[in-house]
């Protein structure tokens, strides 16, 4: 127990360390409130069954790194138990005679948690440091090639080691005052790793021993007051933020799923994000919430393959940025600084291409992609600054209504087929209606997916139709170059041309991704509620249901499997393709990269129109070799854009797989 002098001190230097804290906690708060909008702040049963669990499931990094996220488990679950340990200490040095829960069994439990806990936090920590420090590793930096905010470099390692002392510290100070009270109670079997360093005290004096407790305590306890108004300011500030970002994250329809701009509203002078505080607030909490731990920049298929950008360092450049103008920013200060000045290069806001990999692998939830979205609608809306060669497919879509600017007829795919294919005019009763998209308009390997998929429908007895040149682009390629009024336009046009065929009460079916969740998942905040289905789970629903017979002999044998990025990552369809190309006789070999952690073609991010930026290897180059890797003979997808750029890189590569649509291979087992 304190002394009465050691009890006053205390509870001065708490005062003190909480007003200092509600200052640097309030800096951060009103710098994140700068952002535009409000934080998503839903159902609170469904906010705290988030948090707990993002808790216990650590934001699933187990799935990578895996001895990495092992330590990190024991670290991370160990700090937060000491929220309650601390607390414990507290009290049993302010009220004579405490102990939490006495000697009862759930006290023991209590304490053995305590020593676990301790034990799993230092070895935790050790390993960290020495990953960082003594192994360096490559993880944990970035190339060269990227932006990097210039206090950042040295700030990183020396916030890590800031921080890492003093868990250490706390950590290791409140384990030691343990071991001497376990010496001076002559053992507790409840703490095995206490009662072993307690050995070291055996000559020591009851005098020393209590004199050792309360040294342990004041450094243990007292290393938080001091630390706590900095903490505003370290990485680590994701244990308070990262558990909020997760409960607070906006909910989409679908990953990707981006929010329409508001064209109607004339007071609105920004569209995209020029500066930090154009971003919403949810994009500067992220900032806040940021592990640093590059788990990111590891899946972006633009960072793999040596591009410009890391999702990372654009979350730790705002973070820095933060850290500088925390202050500035909270009391309203002018945000002078371009994103584009310190956060990302032009060439890295170009690079992406989407795909959803950094906010799929995030484990606190950040959305960096979104940032991307919103720097490029400011160039395209605000700046007119953007890739040439976008400006030729803004254009087509303008005038022709697709982004390859071409003016033939829209039904022209259908007519090698030796059964007419009907346009919504002369069958107006149609229960499906196919949507082709501009791909399966336009591009000839497209065509033949398109051709395969009426194929398959009318083979399986399907009332269907087609808008044929009643269709439009949905938009999706001008939405992700930044051009969300083009988007916009289409979007409402298509809506209204759905309405008024009453689409709106049948089903479509569609076989390009971009297409299904466009269609499916961002119309809808625009007045447009369909329900959509890529044509892999309706092939797999025909299958189902006994409406399509295959032959279970297909000669094209072992086949591997592309998730389109649009289909599997973004909306979470996985099984359909894969039921359908086995109920055709496939063998299926898995890519390492595959289902939510597959690799993007490359064609995303609006990257089929412009050429790809500078880097070390082509995207859709990286991704065929994994998939020539598996030995297939066929390499299989569900996109025409996928299907295009797989099937380049196979001409790059000698022609050495067939590469088909899942659609392609279903037809030909047609009996």
């Amino acid at each position: 127990m304190l002394t009465t002098v050691e009890k006053i001190l205390f509870a001065l230097i708490l005062i003190a360390s909480l007003v200092a804290s509600y200052t640097t906690f309030g800096y951060m708060v009103r710098s994140i409130i700068r952002g535009q909008g409000k934080i998503h702040i839903g159902d609170a049963w469904q906010s705290l069954k988030k948090l707990v669990v993002a808790f216990i499931g650590q934001g699933g990094i187990i799935h990578h790194r895996r001895l990495t996220s092992l330590f990190h488990y024991g670290v991370a679950w160990g700090f937060i138990f000491y929220g309650v340990v601390n607390l414990v200490d507290i009290l049993e040095g302010y009220i004579d005679g405490f102990t939490f829960l006495g000697d009862s069994t759930l006290g023991g439990i209590y304490r053995l948690a305590a020593d676990l806990f301790s034990v799993a936090v230092l070895i935790g920590v050790v390993y960290f440091i020495l990953r960082r420090f003594v192994a360096r590793d490559p993880a944990l930096r970035v190339r060269d090639n990227v932006i990097i905010y210039p206090k950042a470099i040295p700030g990183i390692p020396r916030d890590s080691l800031i921080v890492a002392g003093f868990i250490l510290l706390h950590v290791g100070f409140r384990f030691l005052g343990q071991s001497f009270l376990v010496s001076l109670e002559g053992g507790d079997p409840w703490q095995p790793f206490a009662g072993l360093f307690s050995n070291l005290w055996s000559g020591l004096s009851t005098g020393a021993l209590i004199a050792g407790w309360h040294f342990s305590w004041w450094v243990a306890l007292g290393l938080i007051l001091l630390f706590l108004p900095y903490f505003p300011y370290t990485k680590h500030a994701h244990l308070f933020m990262g558990p909020v970002n997760f409960a607070t994250r906006p909910k989409r329809k679908a990953l990707g799923a981006l929010d329409p701009l508001d064209f109607e509203d004339e007071s609105i002078e920004q569209f995209g994000a020029a500066h930090l505080i154009d971003l919403s607030q949810t994009q500067i909490l992220d900032a806040y919430a940021c592990i640093m731990c590059n788990r990111c920049q590891e899946s972006c298929p633009a960072y793999v393959t040596g591009k410009e950008l890391s999702p990372a360092a654009l979350e730790i450049n705002k973070r820095y940025y933060l850290r500088d103008n925390m202050a500035l920013l909270s009391k309203s200060g002018e945000d002078n600084q371009l994103l584009l000045q310190y956060a990302i290069s032009e060439s890295a806001v170009w690079a992406c291409t989407t795909c959803g990999a950094c906010i799929e692998v995030c484990p606190v939830g950040n959305e960096p992609m979104f940032d991307i979205l919103n720097v490029r609608q400011n160039q395209v809306l605000m700046e007119s600054a953007f890739p040439q060669e976008l400006k030729a497919a803004f254009t087509g879509m303008e005038r022709s209504a697709n982004p390859w600017g071409m003016t033939e007829d829209r039904l022209a795919w259908a007519h090698p087929l030796d059964f007419p294919v009907p346009t919504v005019e002369e069958n107006p009763d149609f229960d499906v209606l196919y949507w082709v998209g501009c791909a399966g308009a336009f591009d000839p390997n497209a065509q033949e997916i398109a051709r395969a998929l009426a194929t398959i429908i009318k083979s399986a007895g399907i009332n269907f139709a087609v808008l044929g040149n009643g269709e439009t682009c949905t938009g999706d390629s001008a939405r992700r170059a930044g051009n969300e009024y083009l988007f916009y336009e289409l979007a409402l046009m298509n809506i209204e041309t759905l309405n008024s065929i009453g689409a709106d009460t049948r089903t479509i079916v569609t076989s390009c991704p971009h297409c299904f969740h466009t269609l499916g998942k961002e119309y809808p905040a625009l007045g447009g509620n369909f329900q959509v289905m890529h044509h892999t789970q309706f092939i797999a629903n025909l299958i189902g249901k006994g409406k399509l017979t295959l032959k279970n002999d297909n000669e094209m044998g072992k086949t591997t499997f592309h998730d389109p990025c649009y289909l599997g990552r973004q909306n979470g369809e996985y099984d359909a393709p894969r039921e359908a190309l086995a109920k055709a006789g496939m063998v299926l070999l898995e890519m390492d990269r595959n289902y939510a952690d597959s690799f993007c073609c490359g064609a995303g991010g609006a990257q089929m129109w412009k050429e790809e930026e500078h880097g070390q290897q082509a995207v859709n180059a990286n991704r065929f070799a994994e998939a020539k890797a598996t030995e297939a003979t066929t390499l299989a997808t569900g996109c025409p854009y996928c299907a295009i750029m797989l099937n380049d890189a196979n001409i790059e590569a000698g022609q050495t797989m067939q590469v088909k649509d899942v659609a392609q291979v279903v037809a030909e087992a047609i009996p």
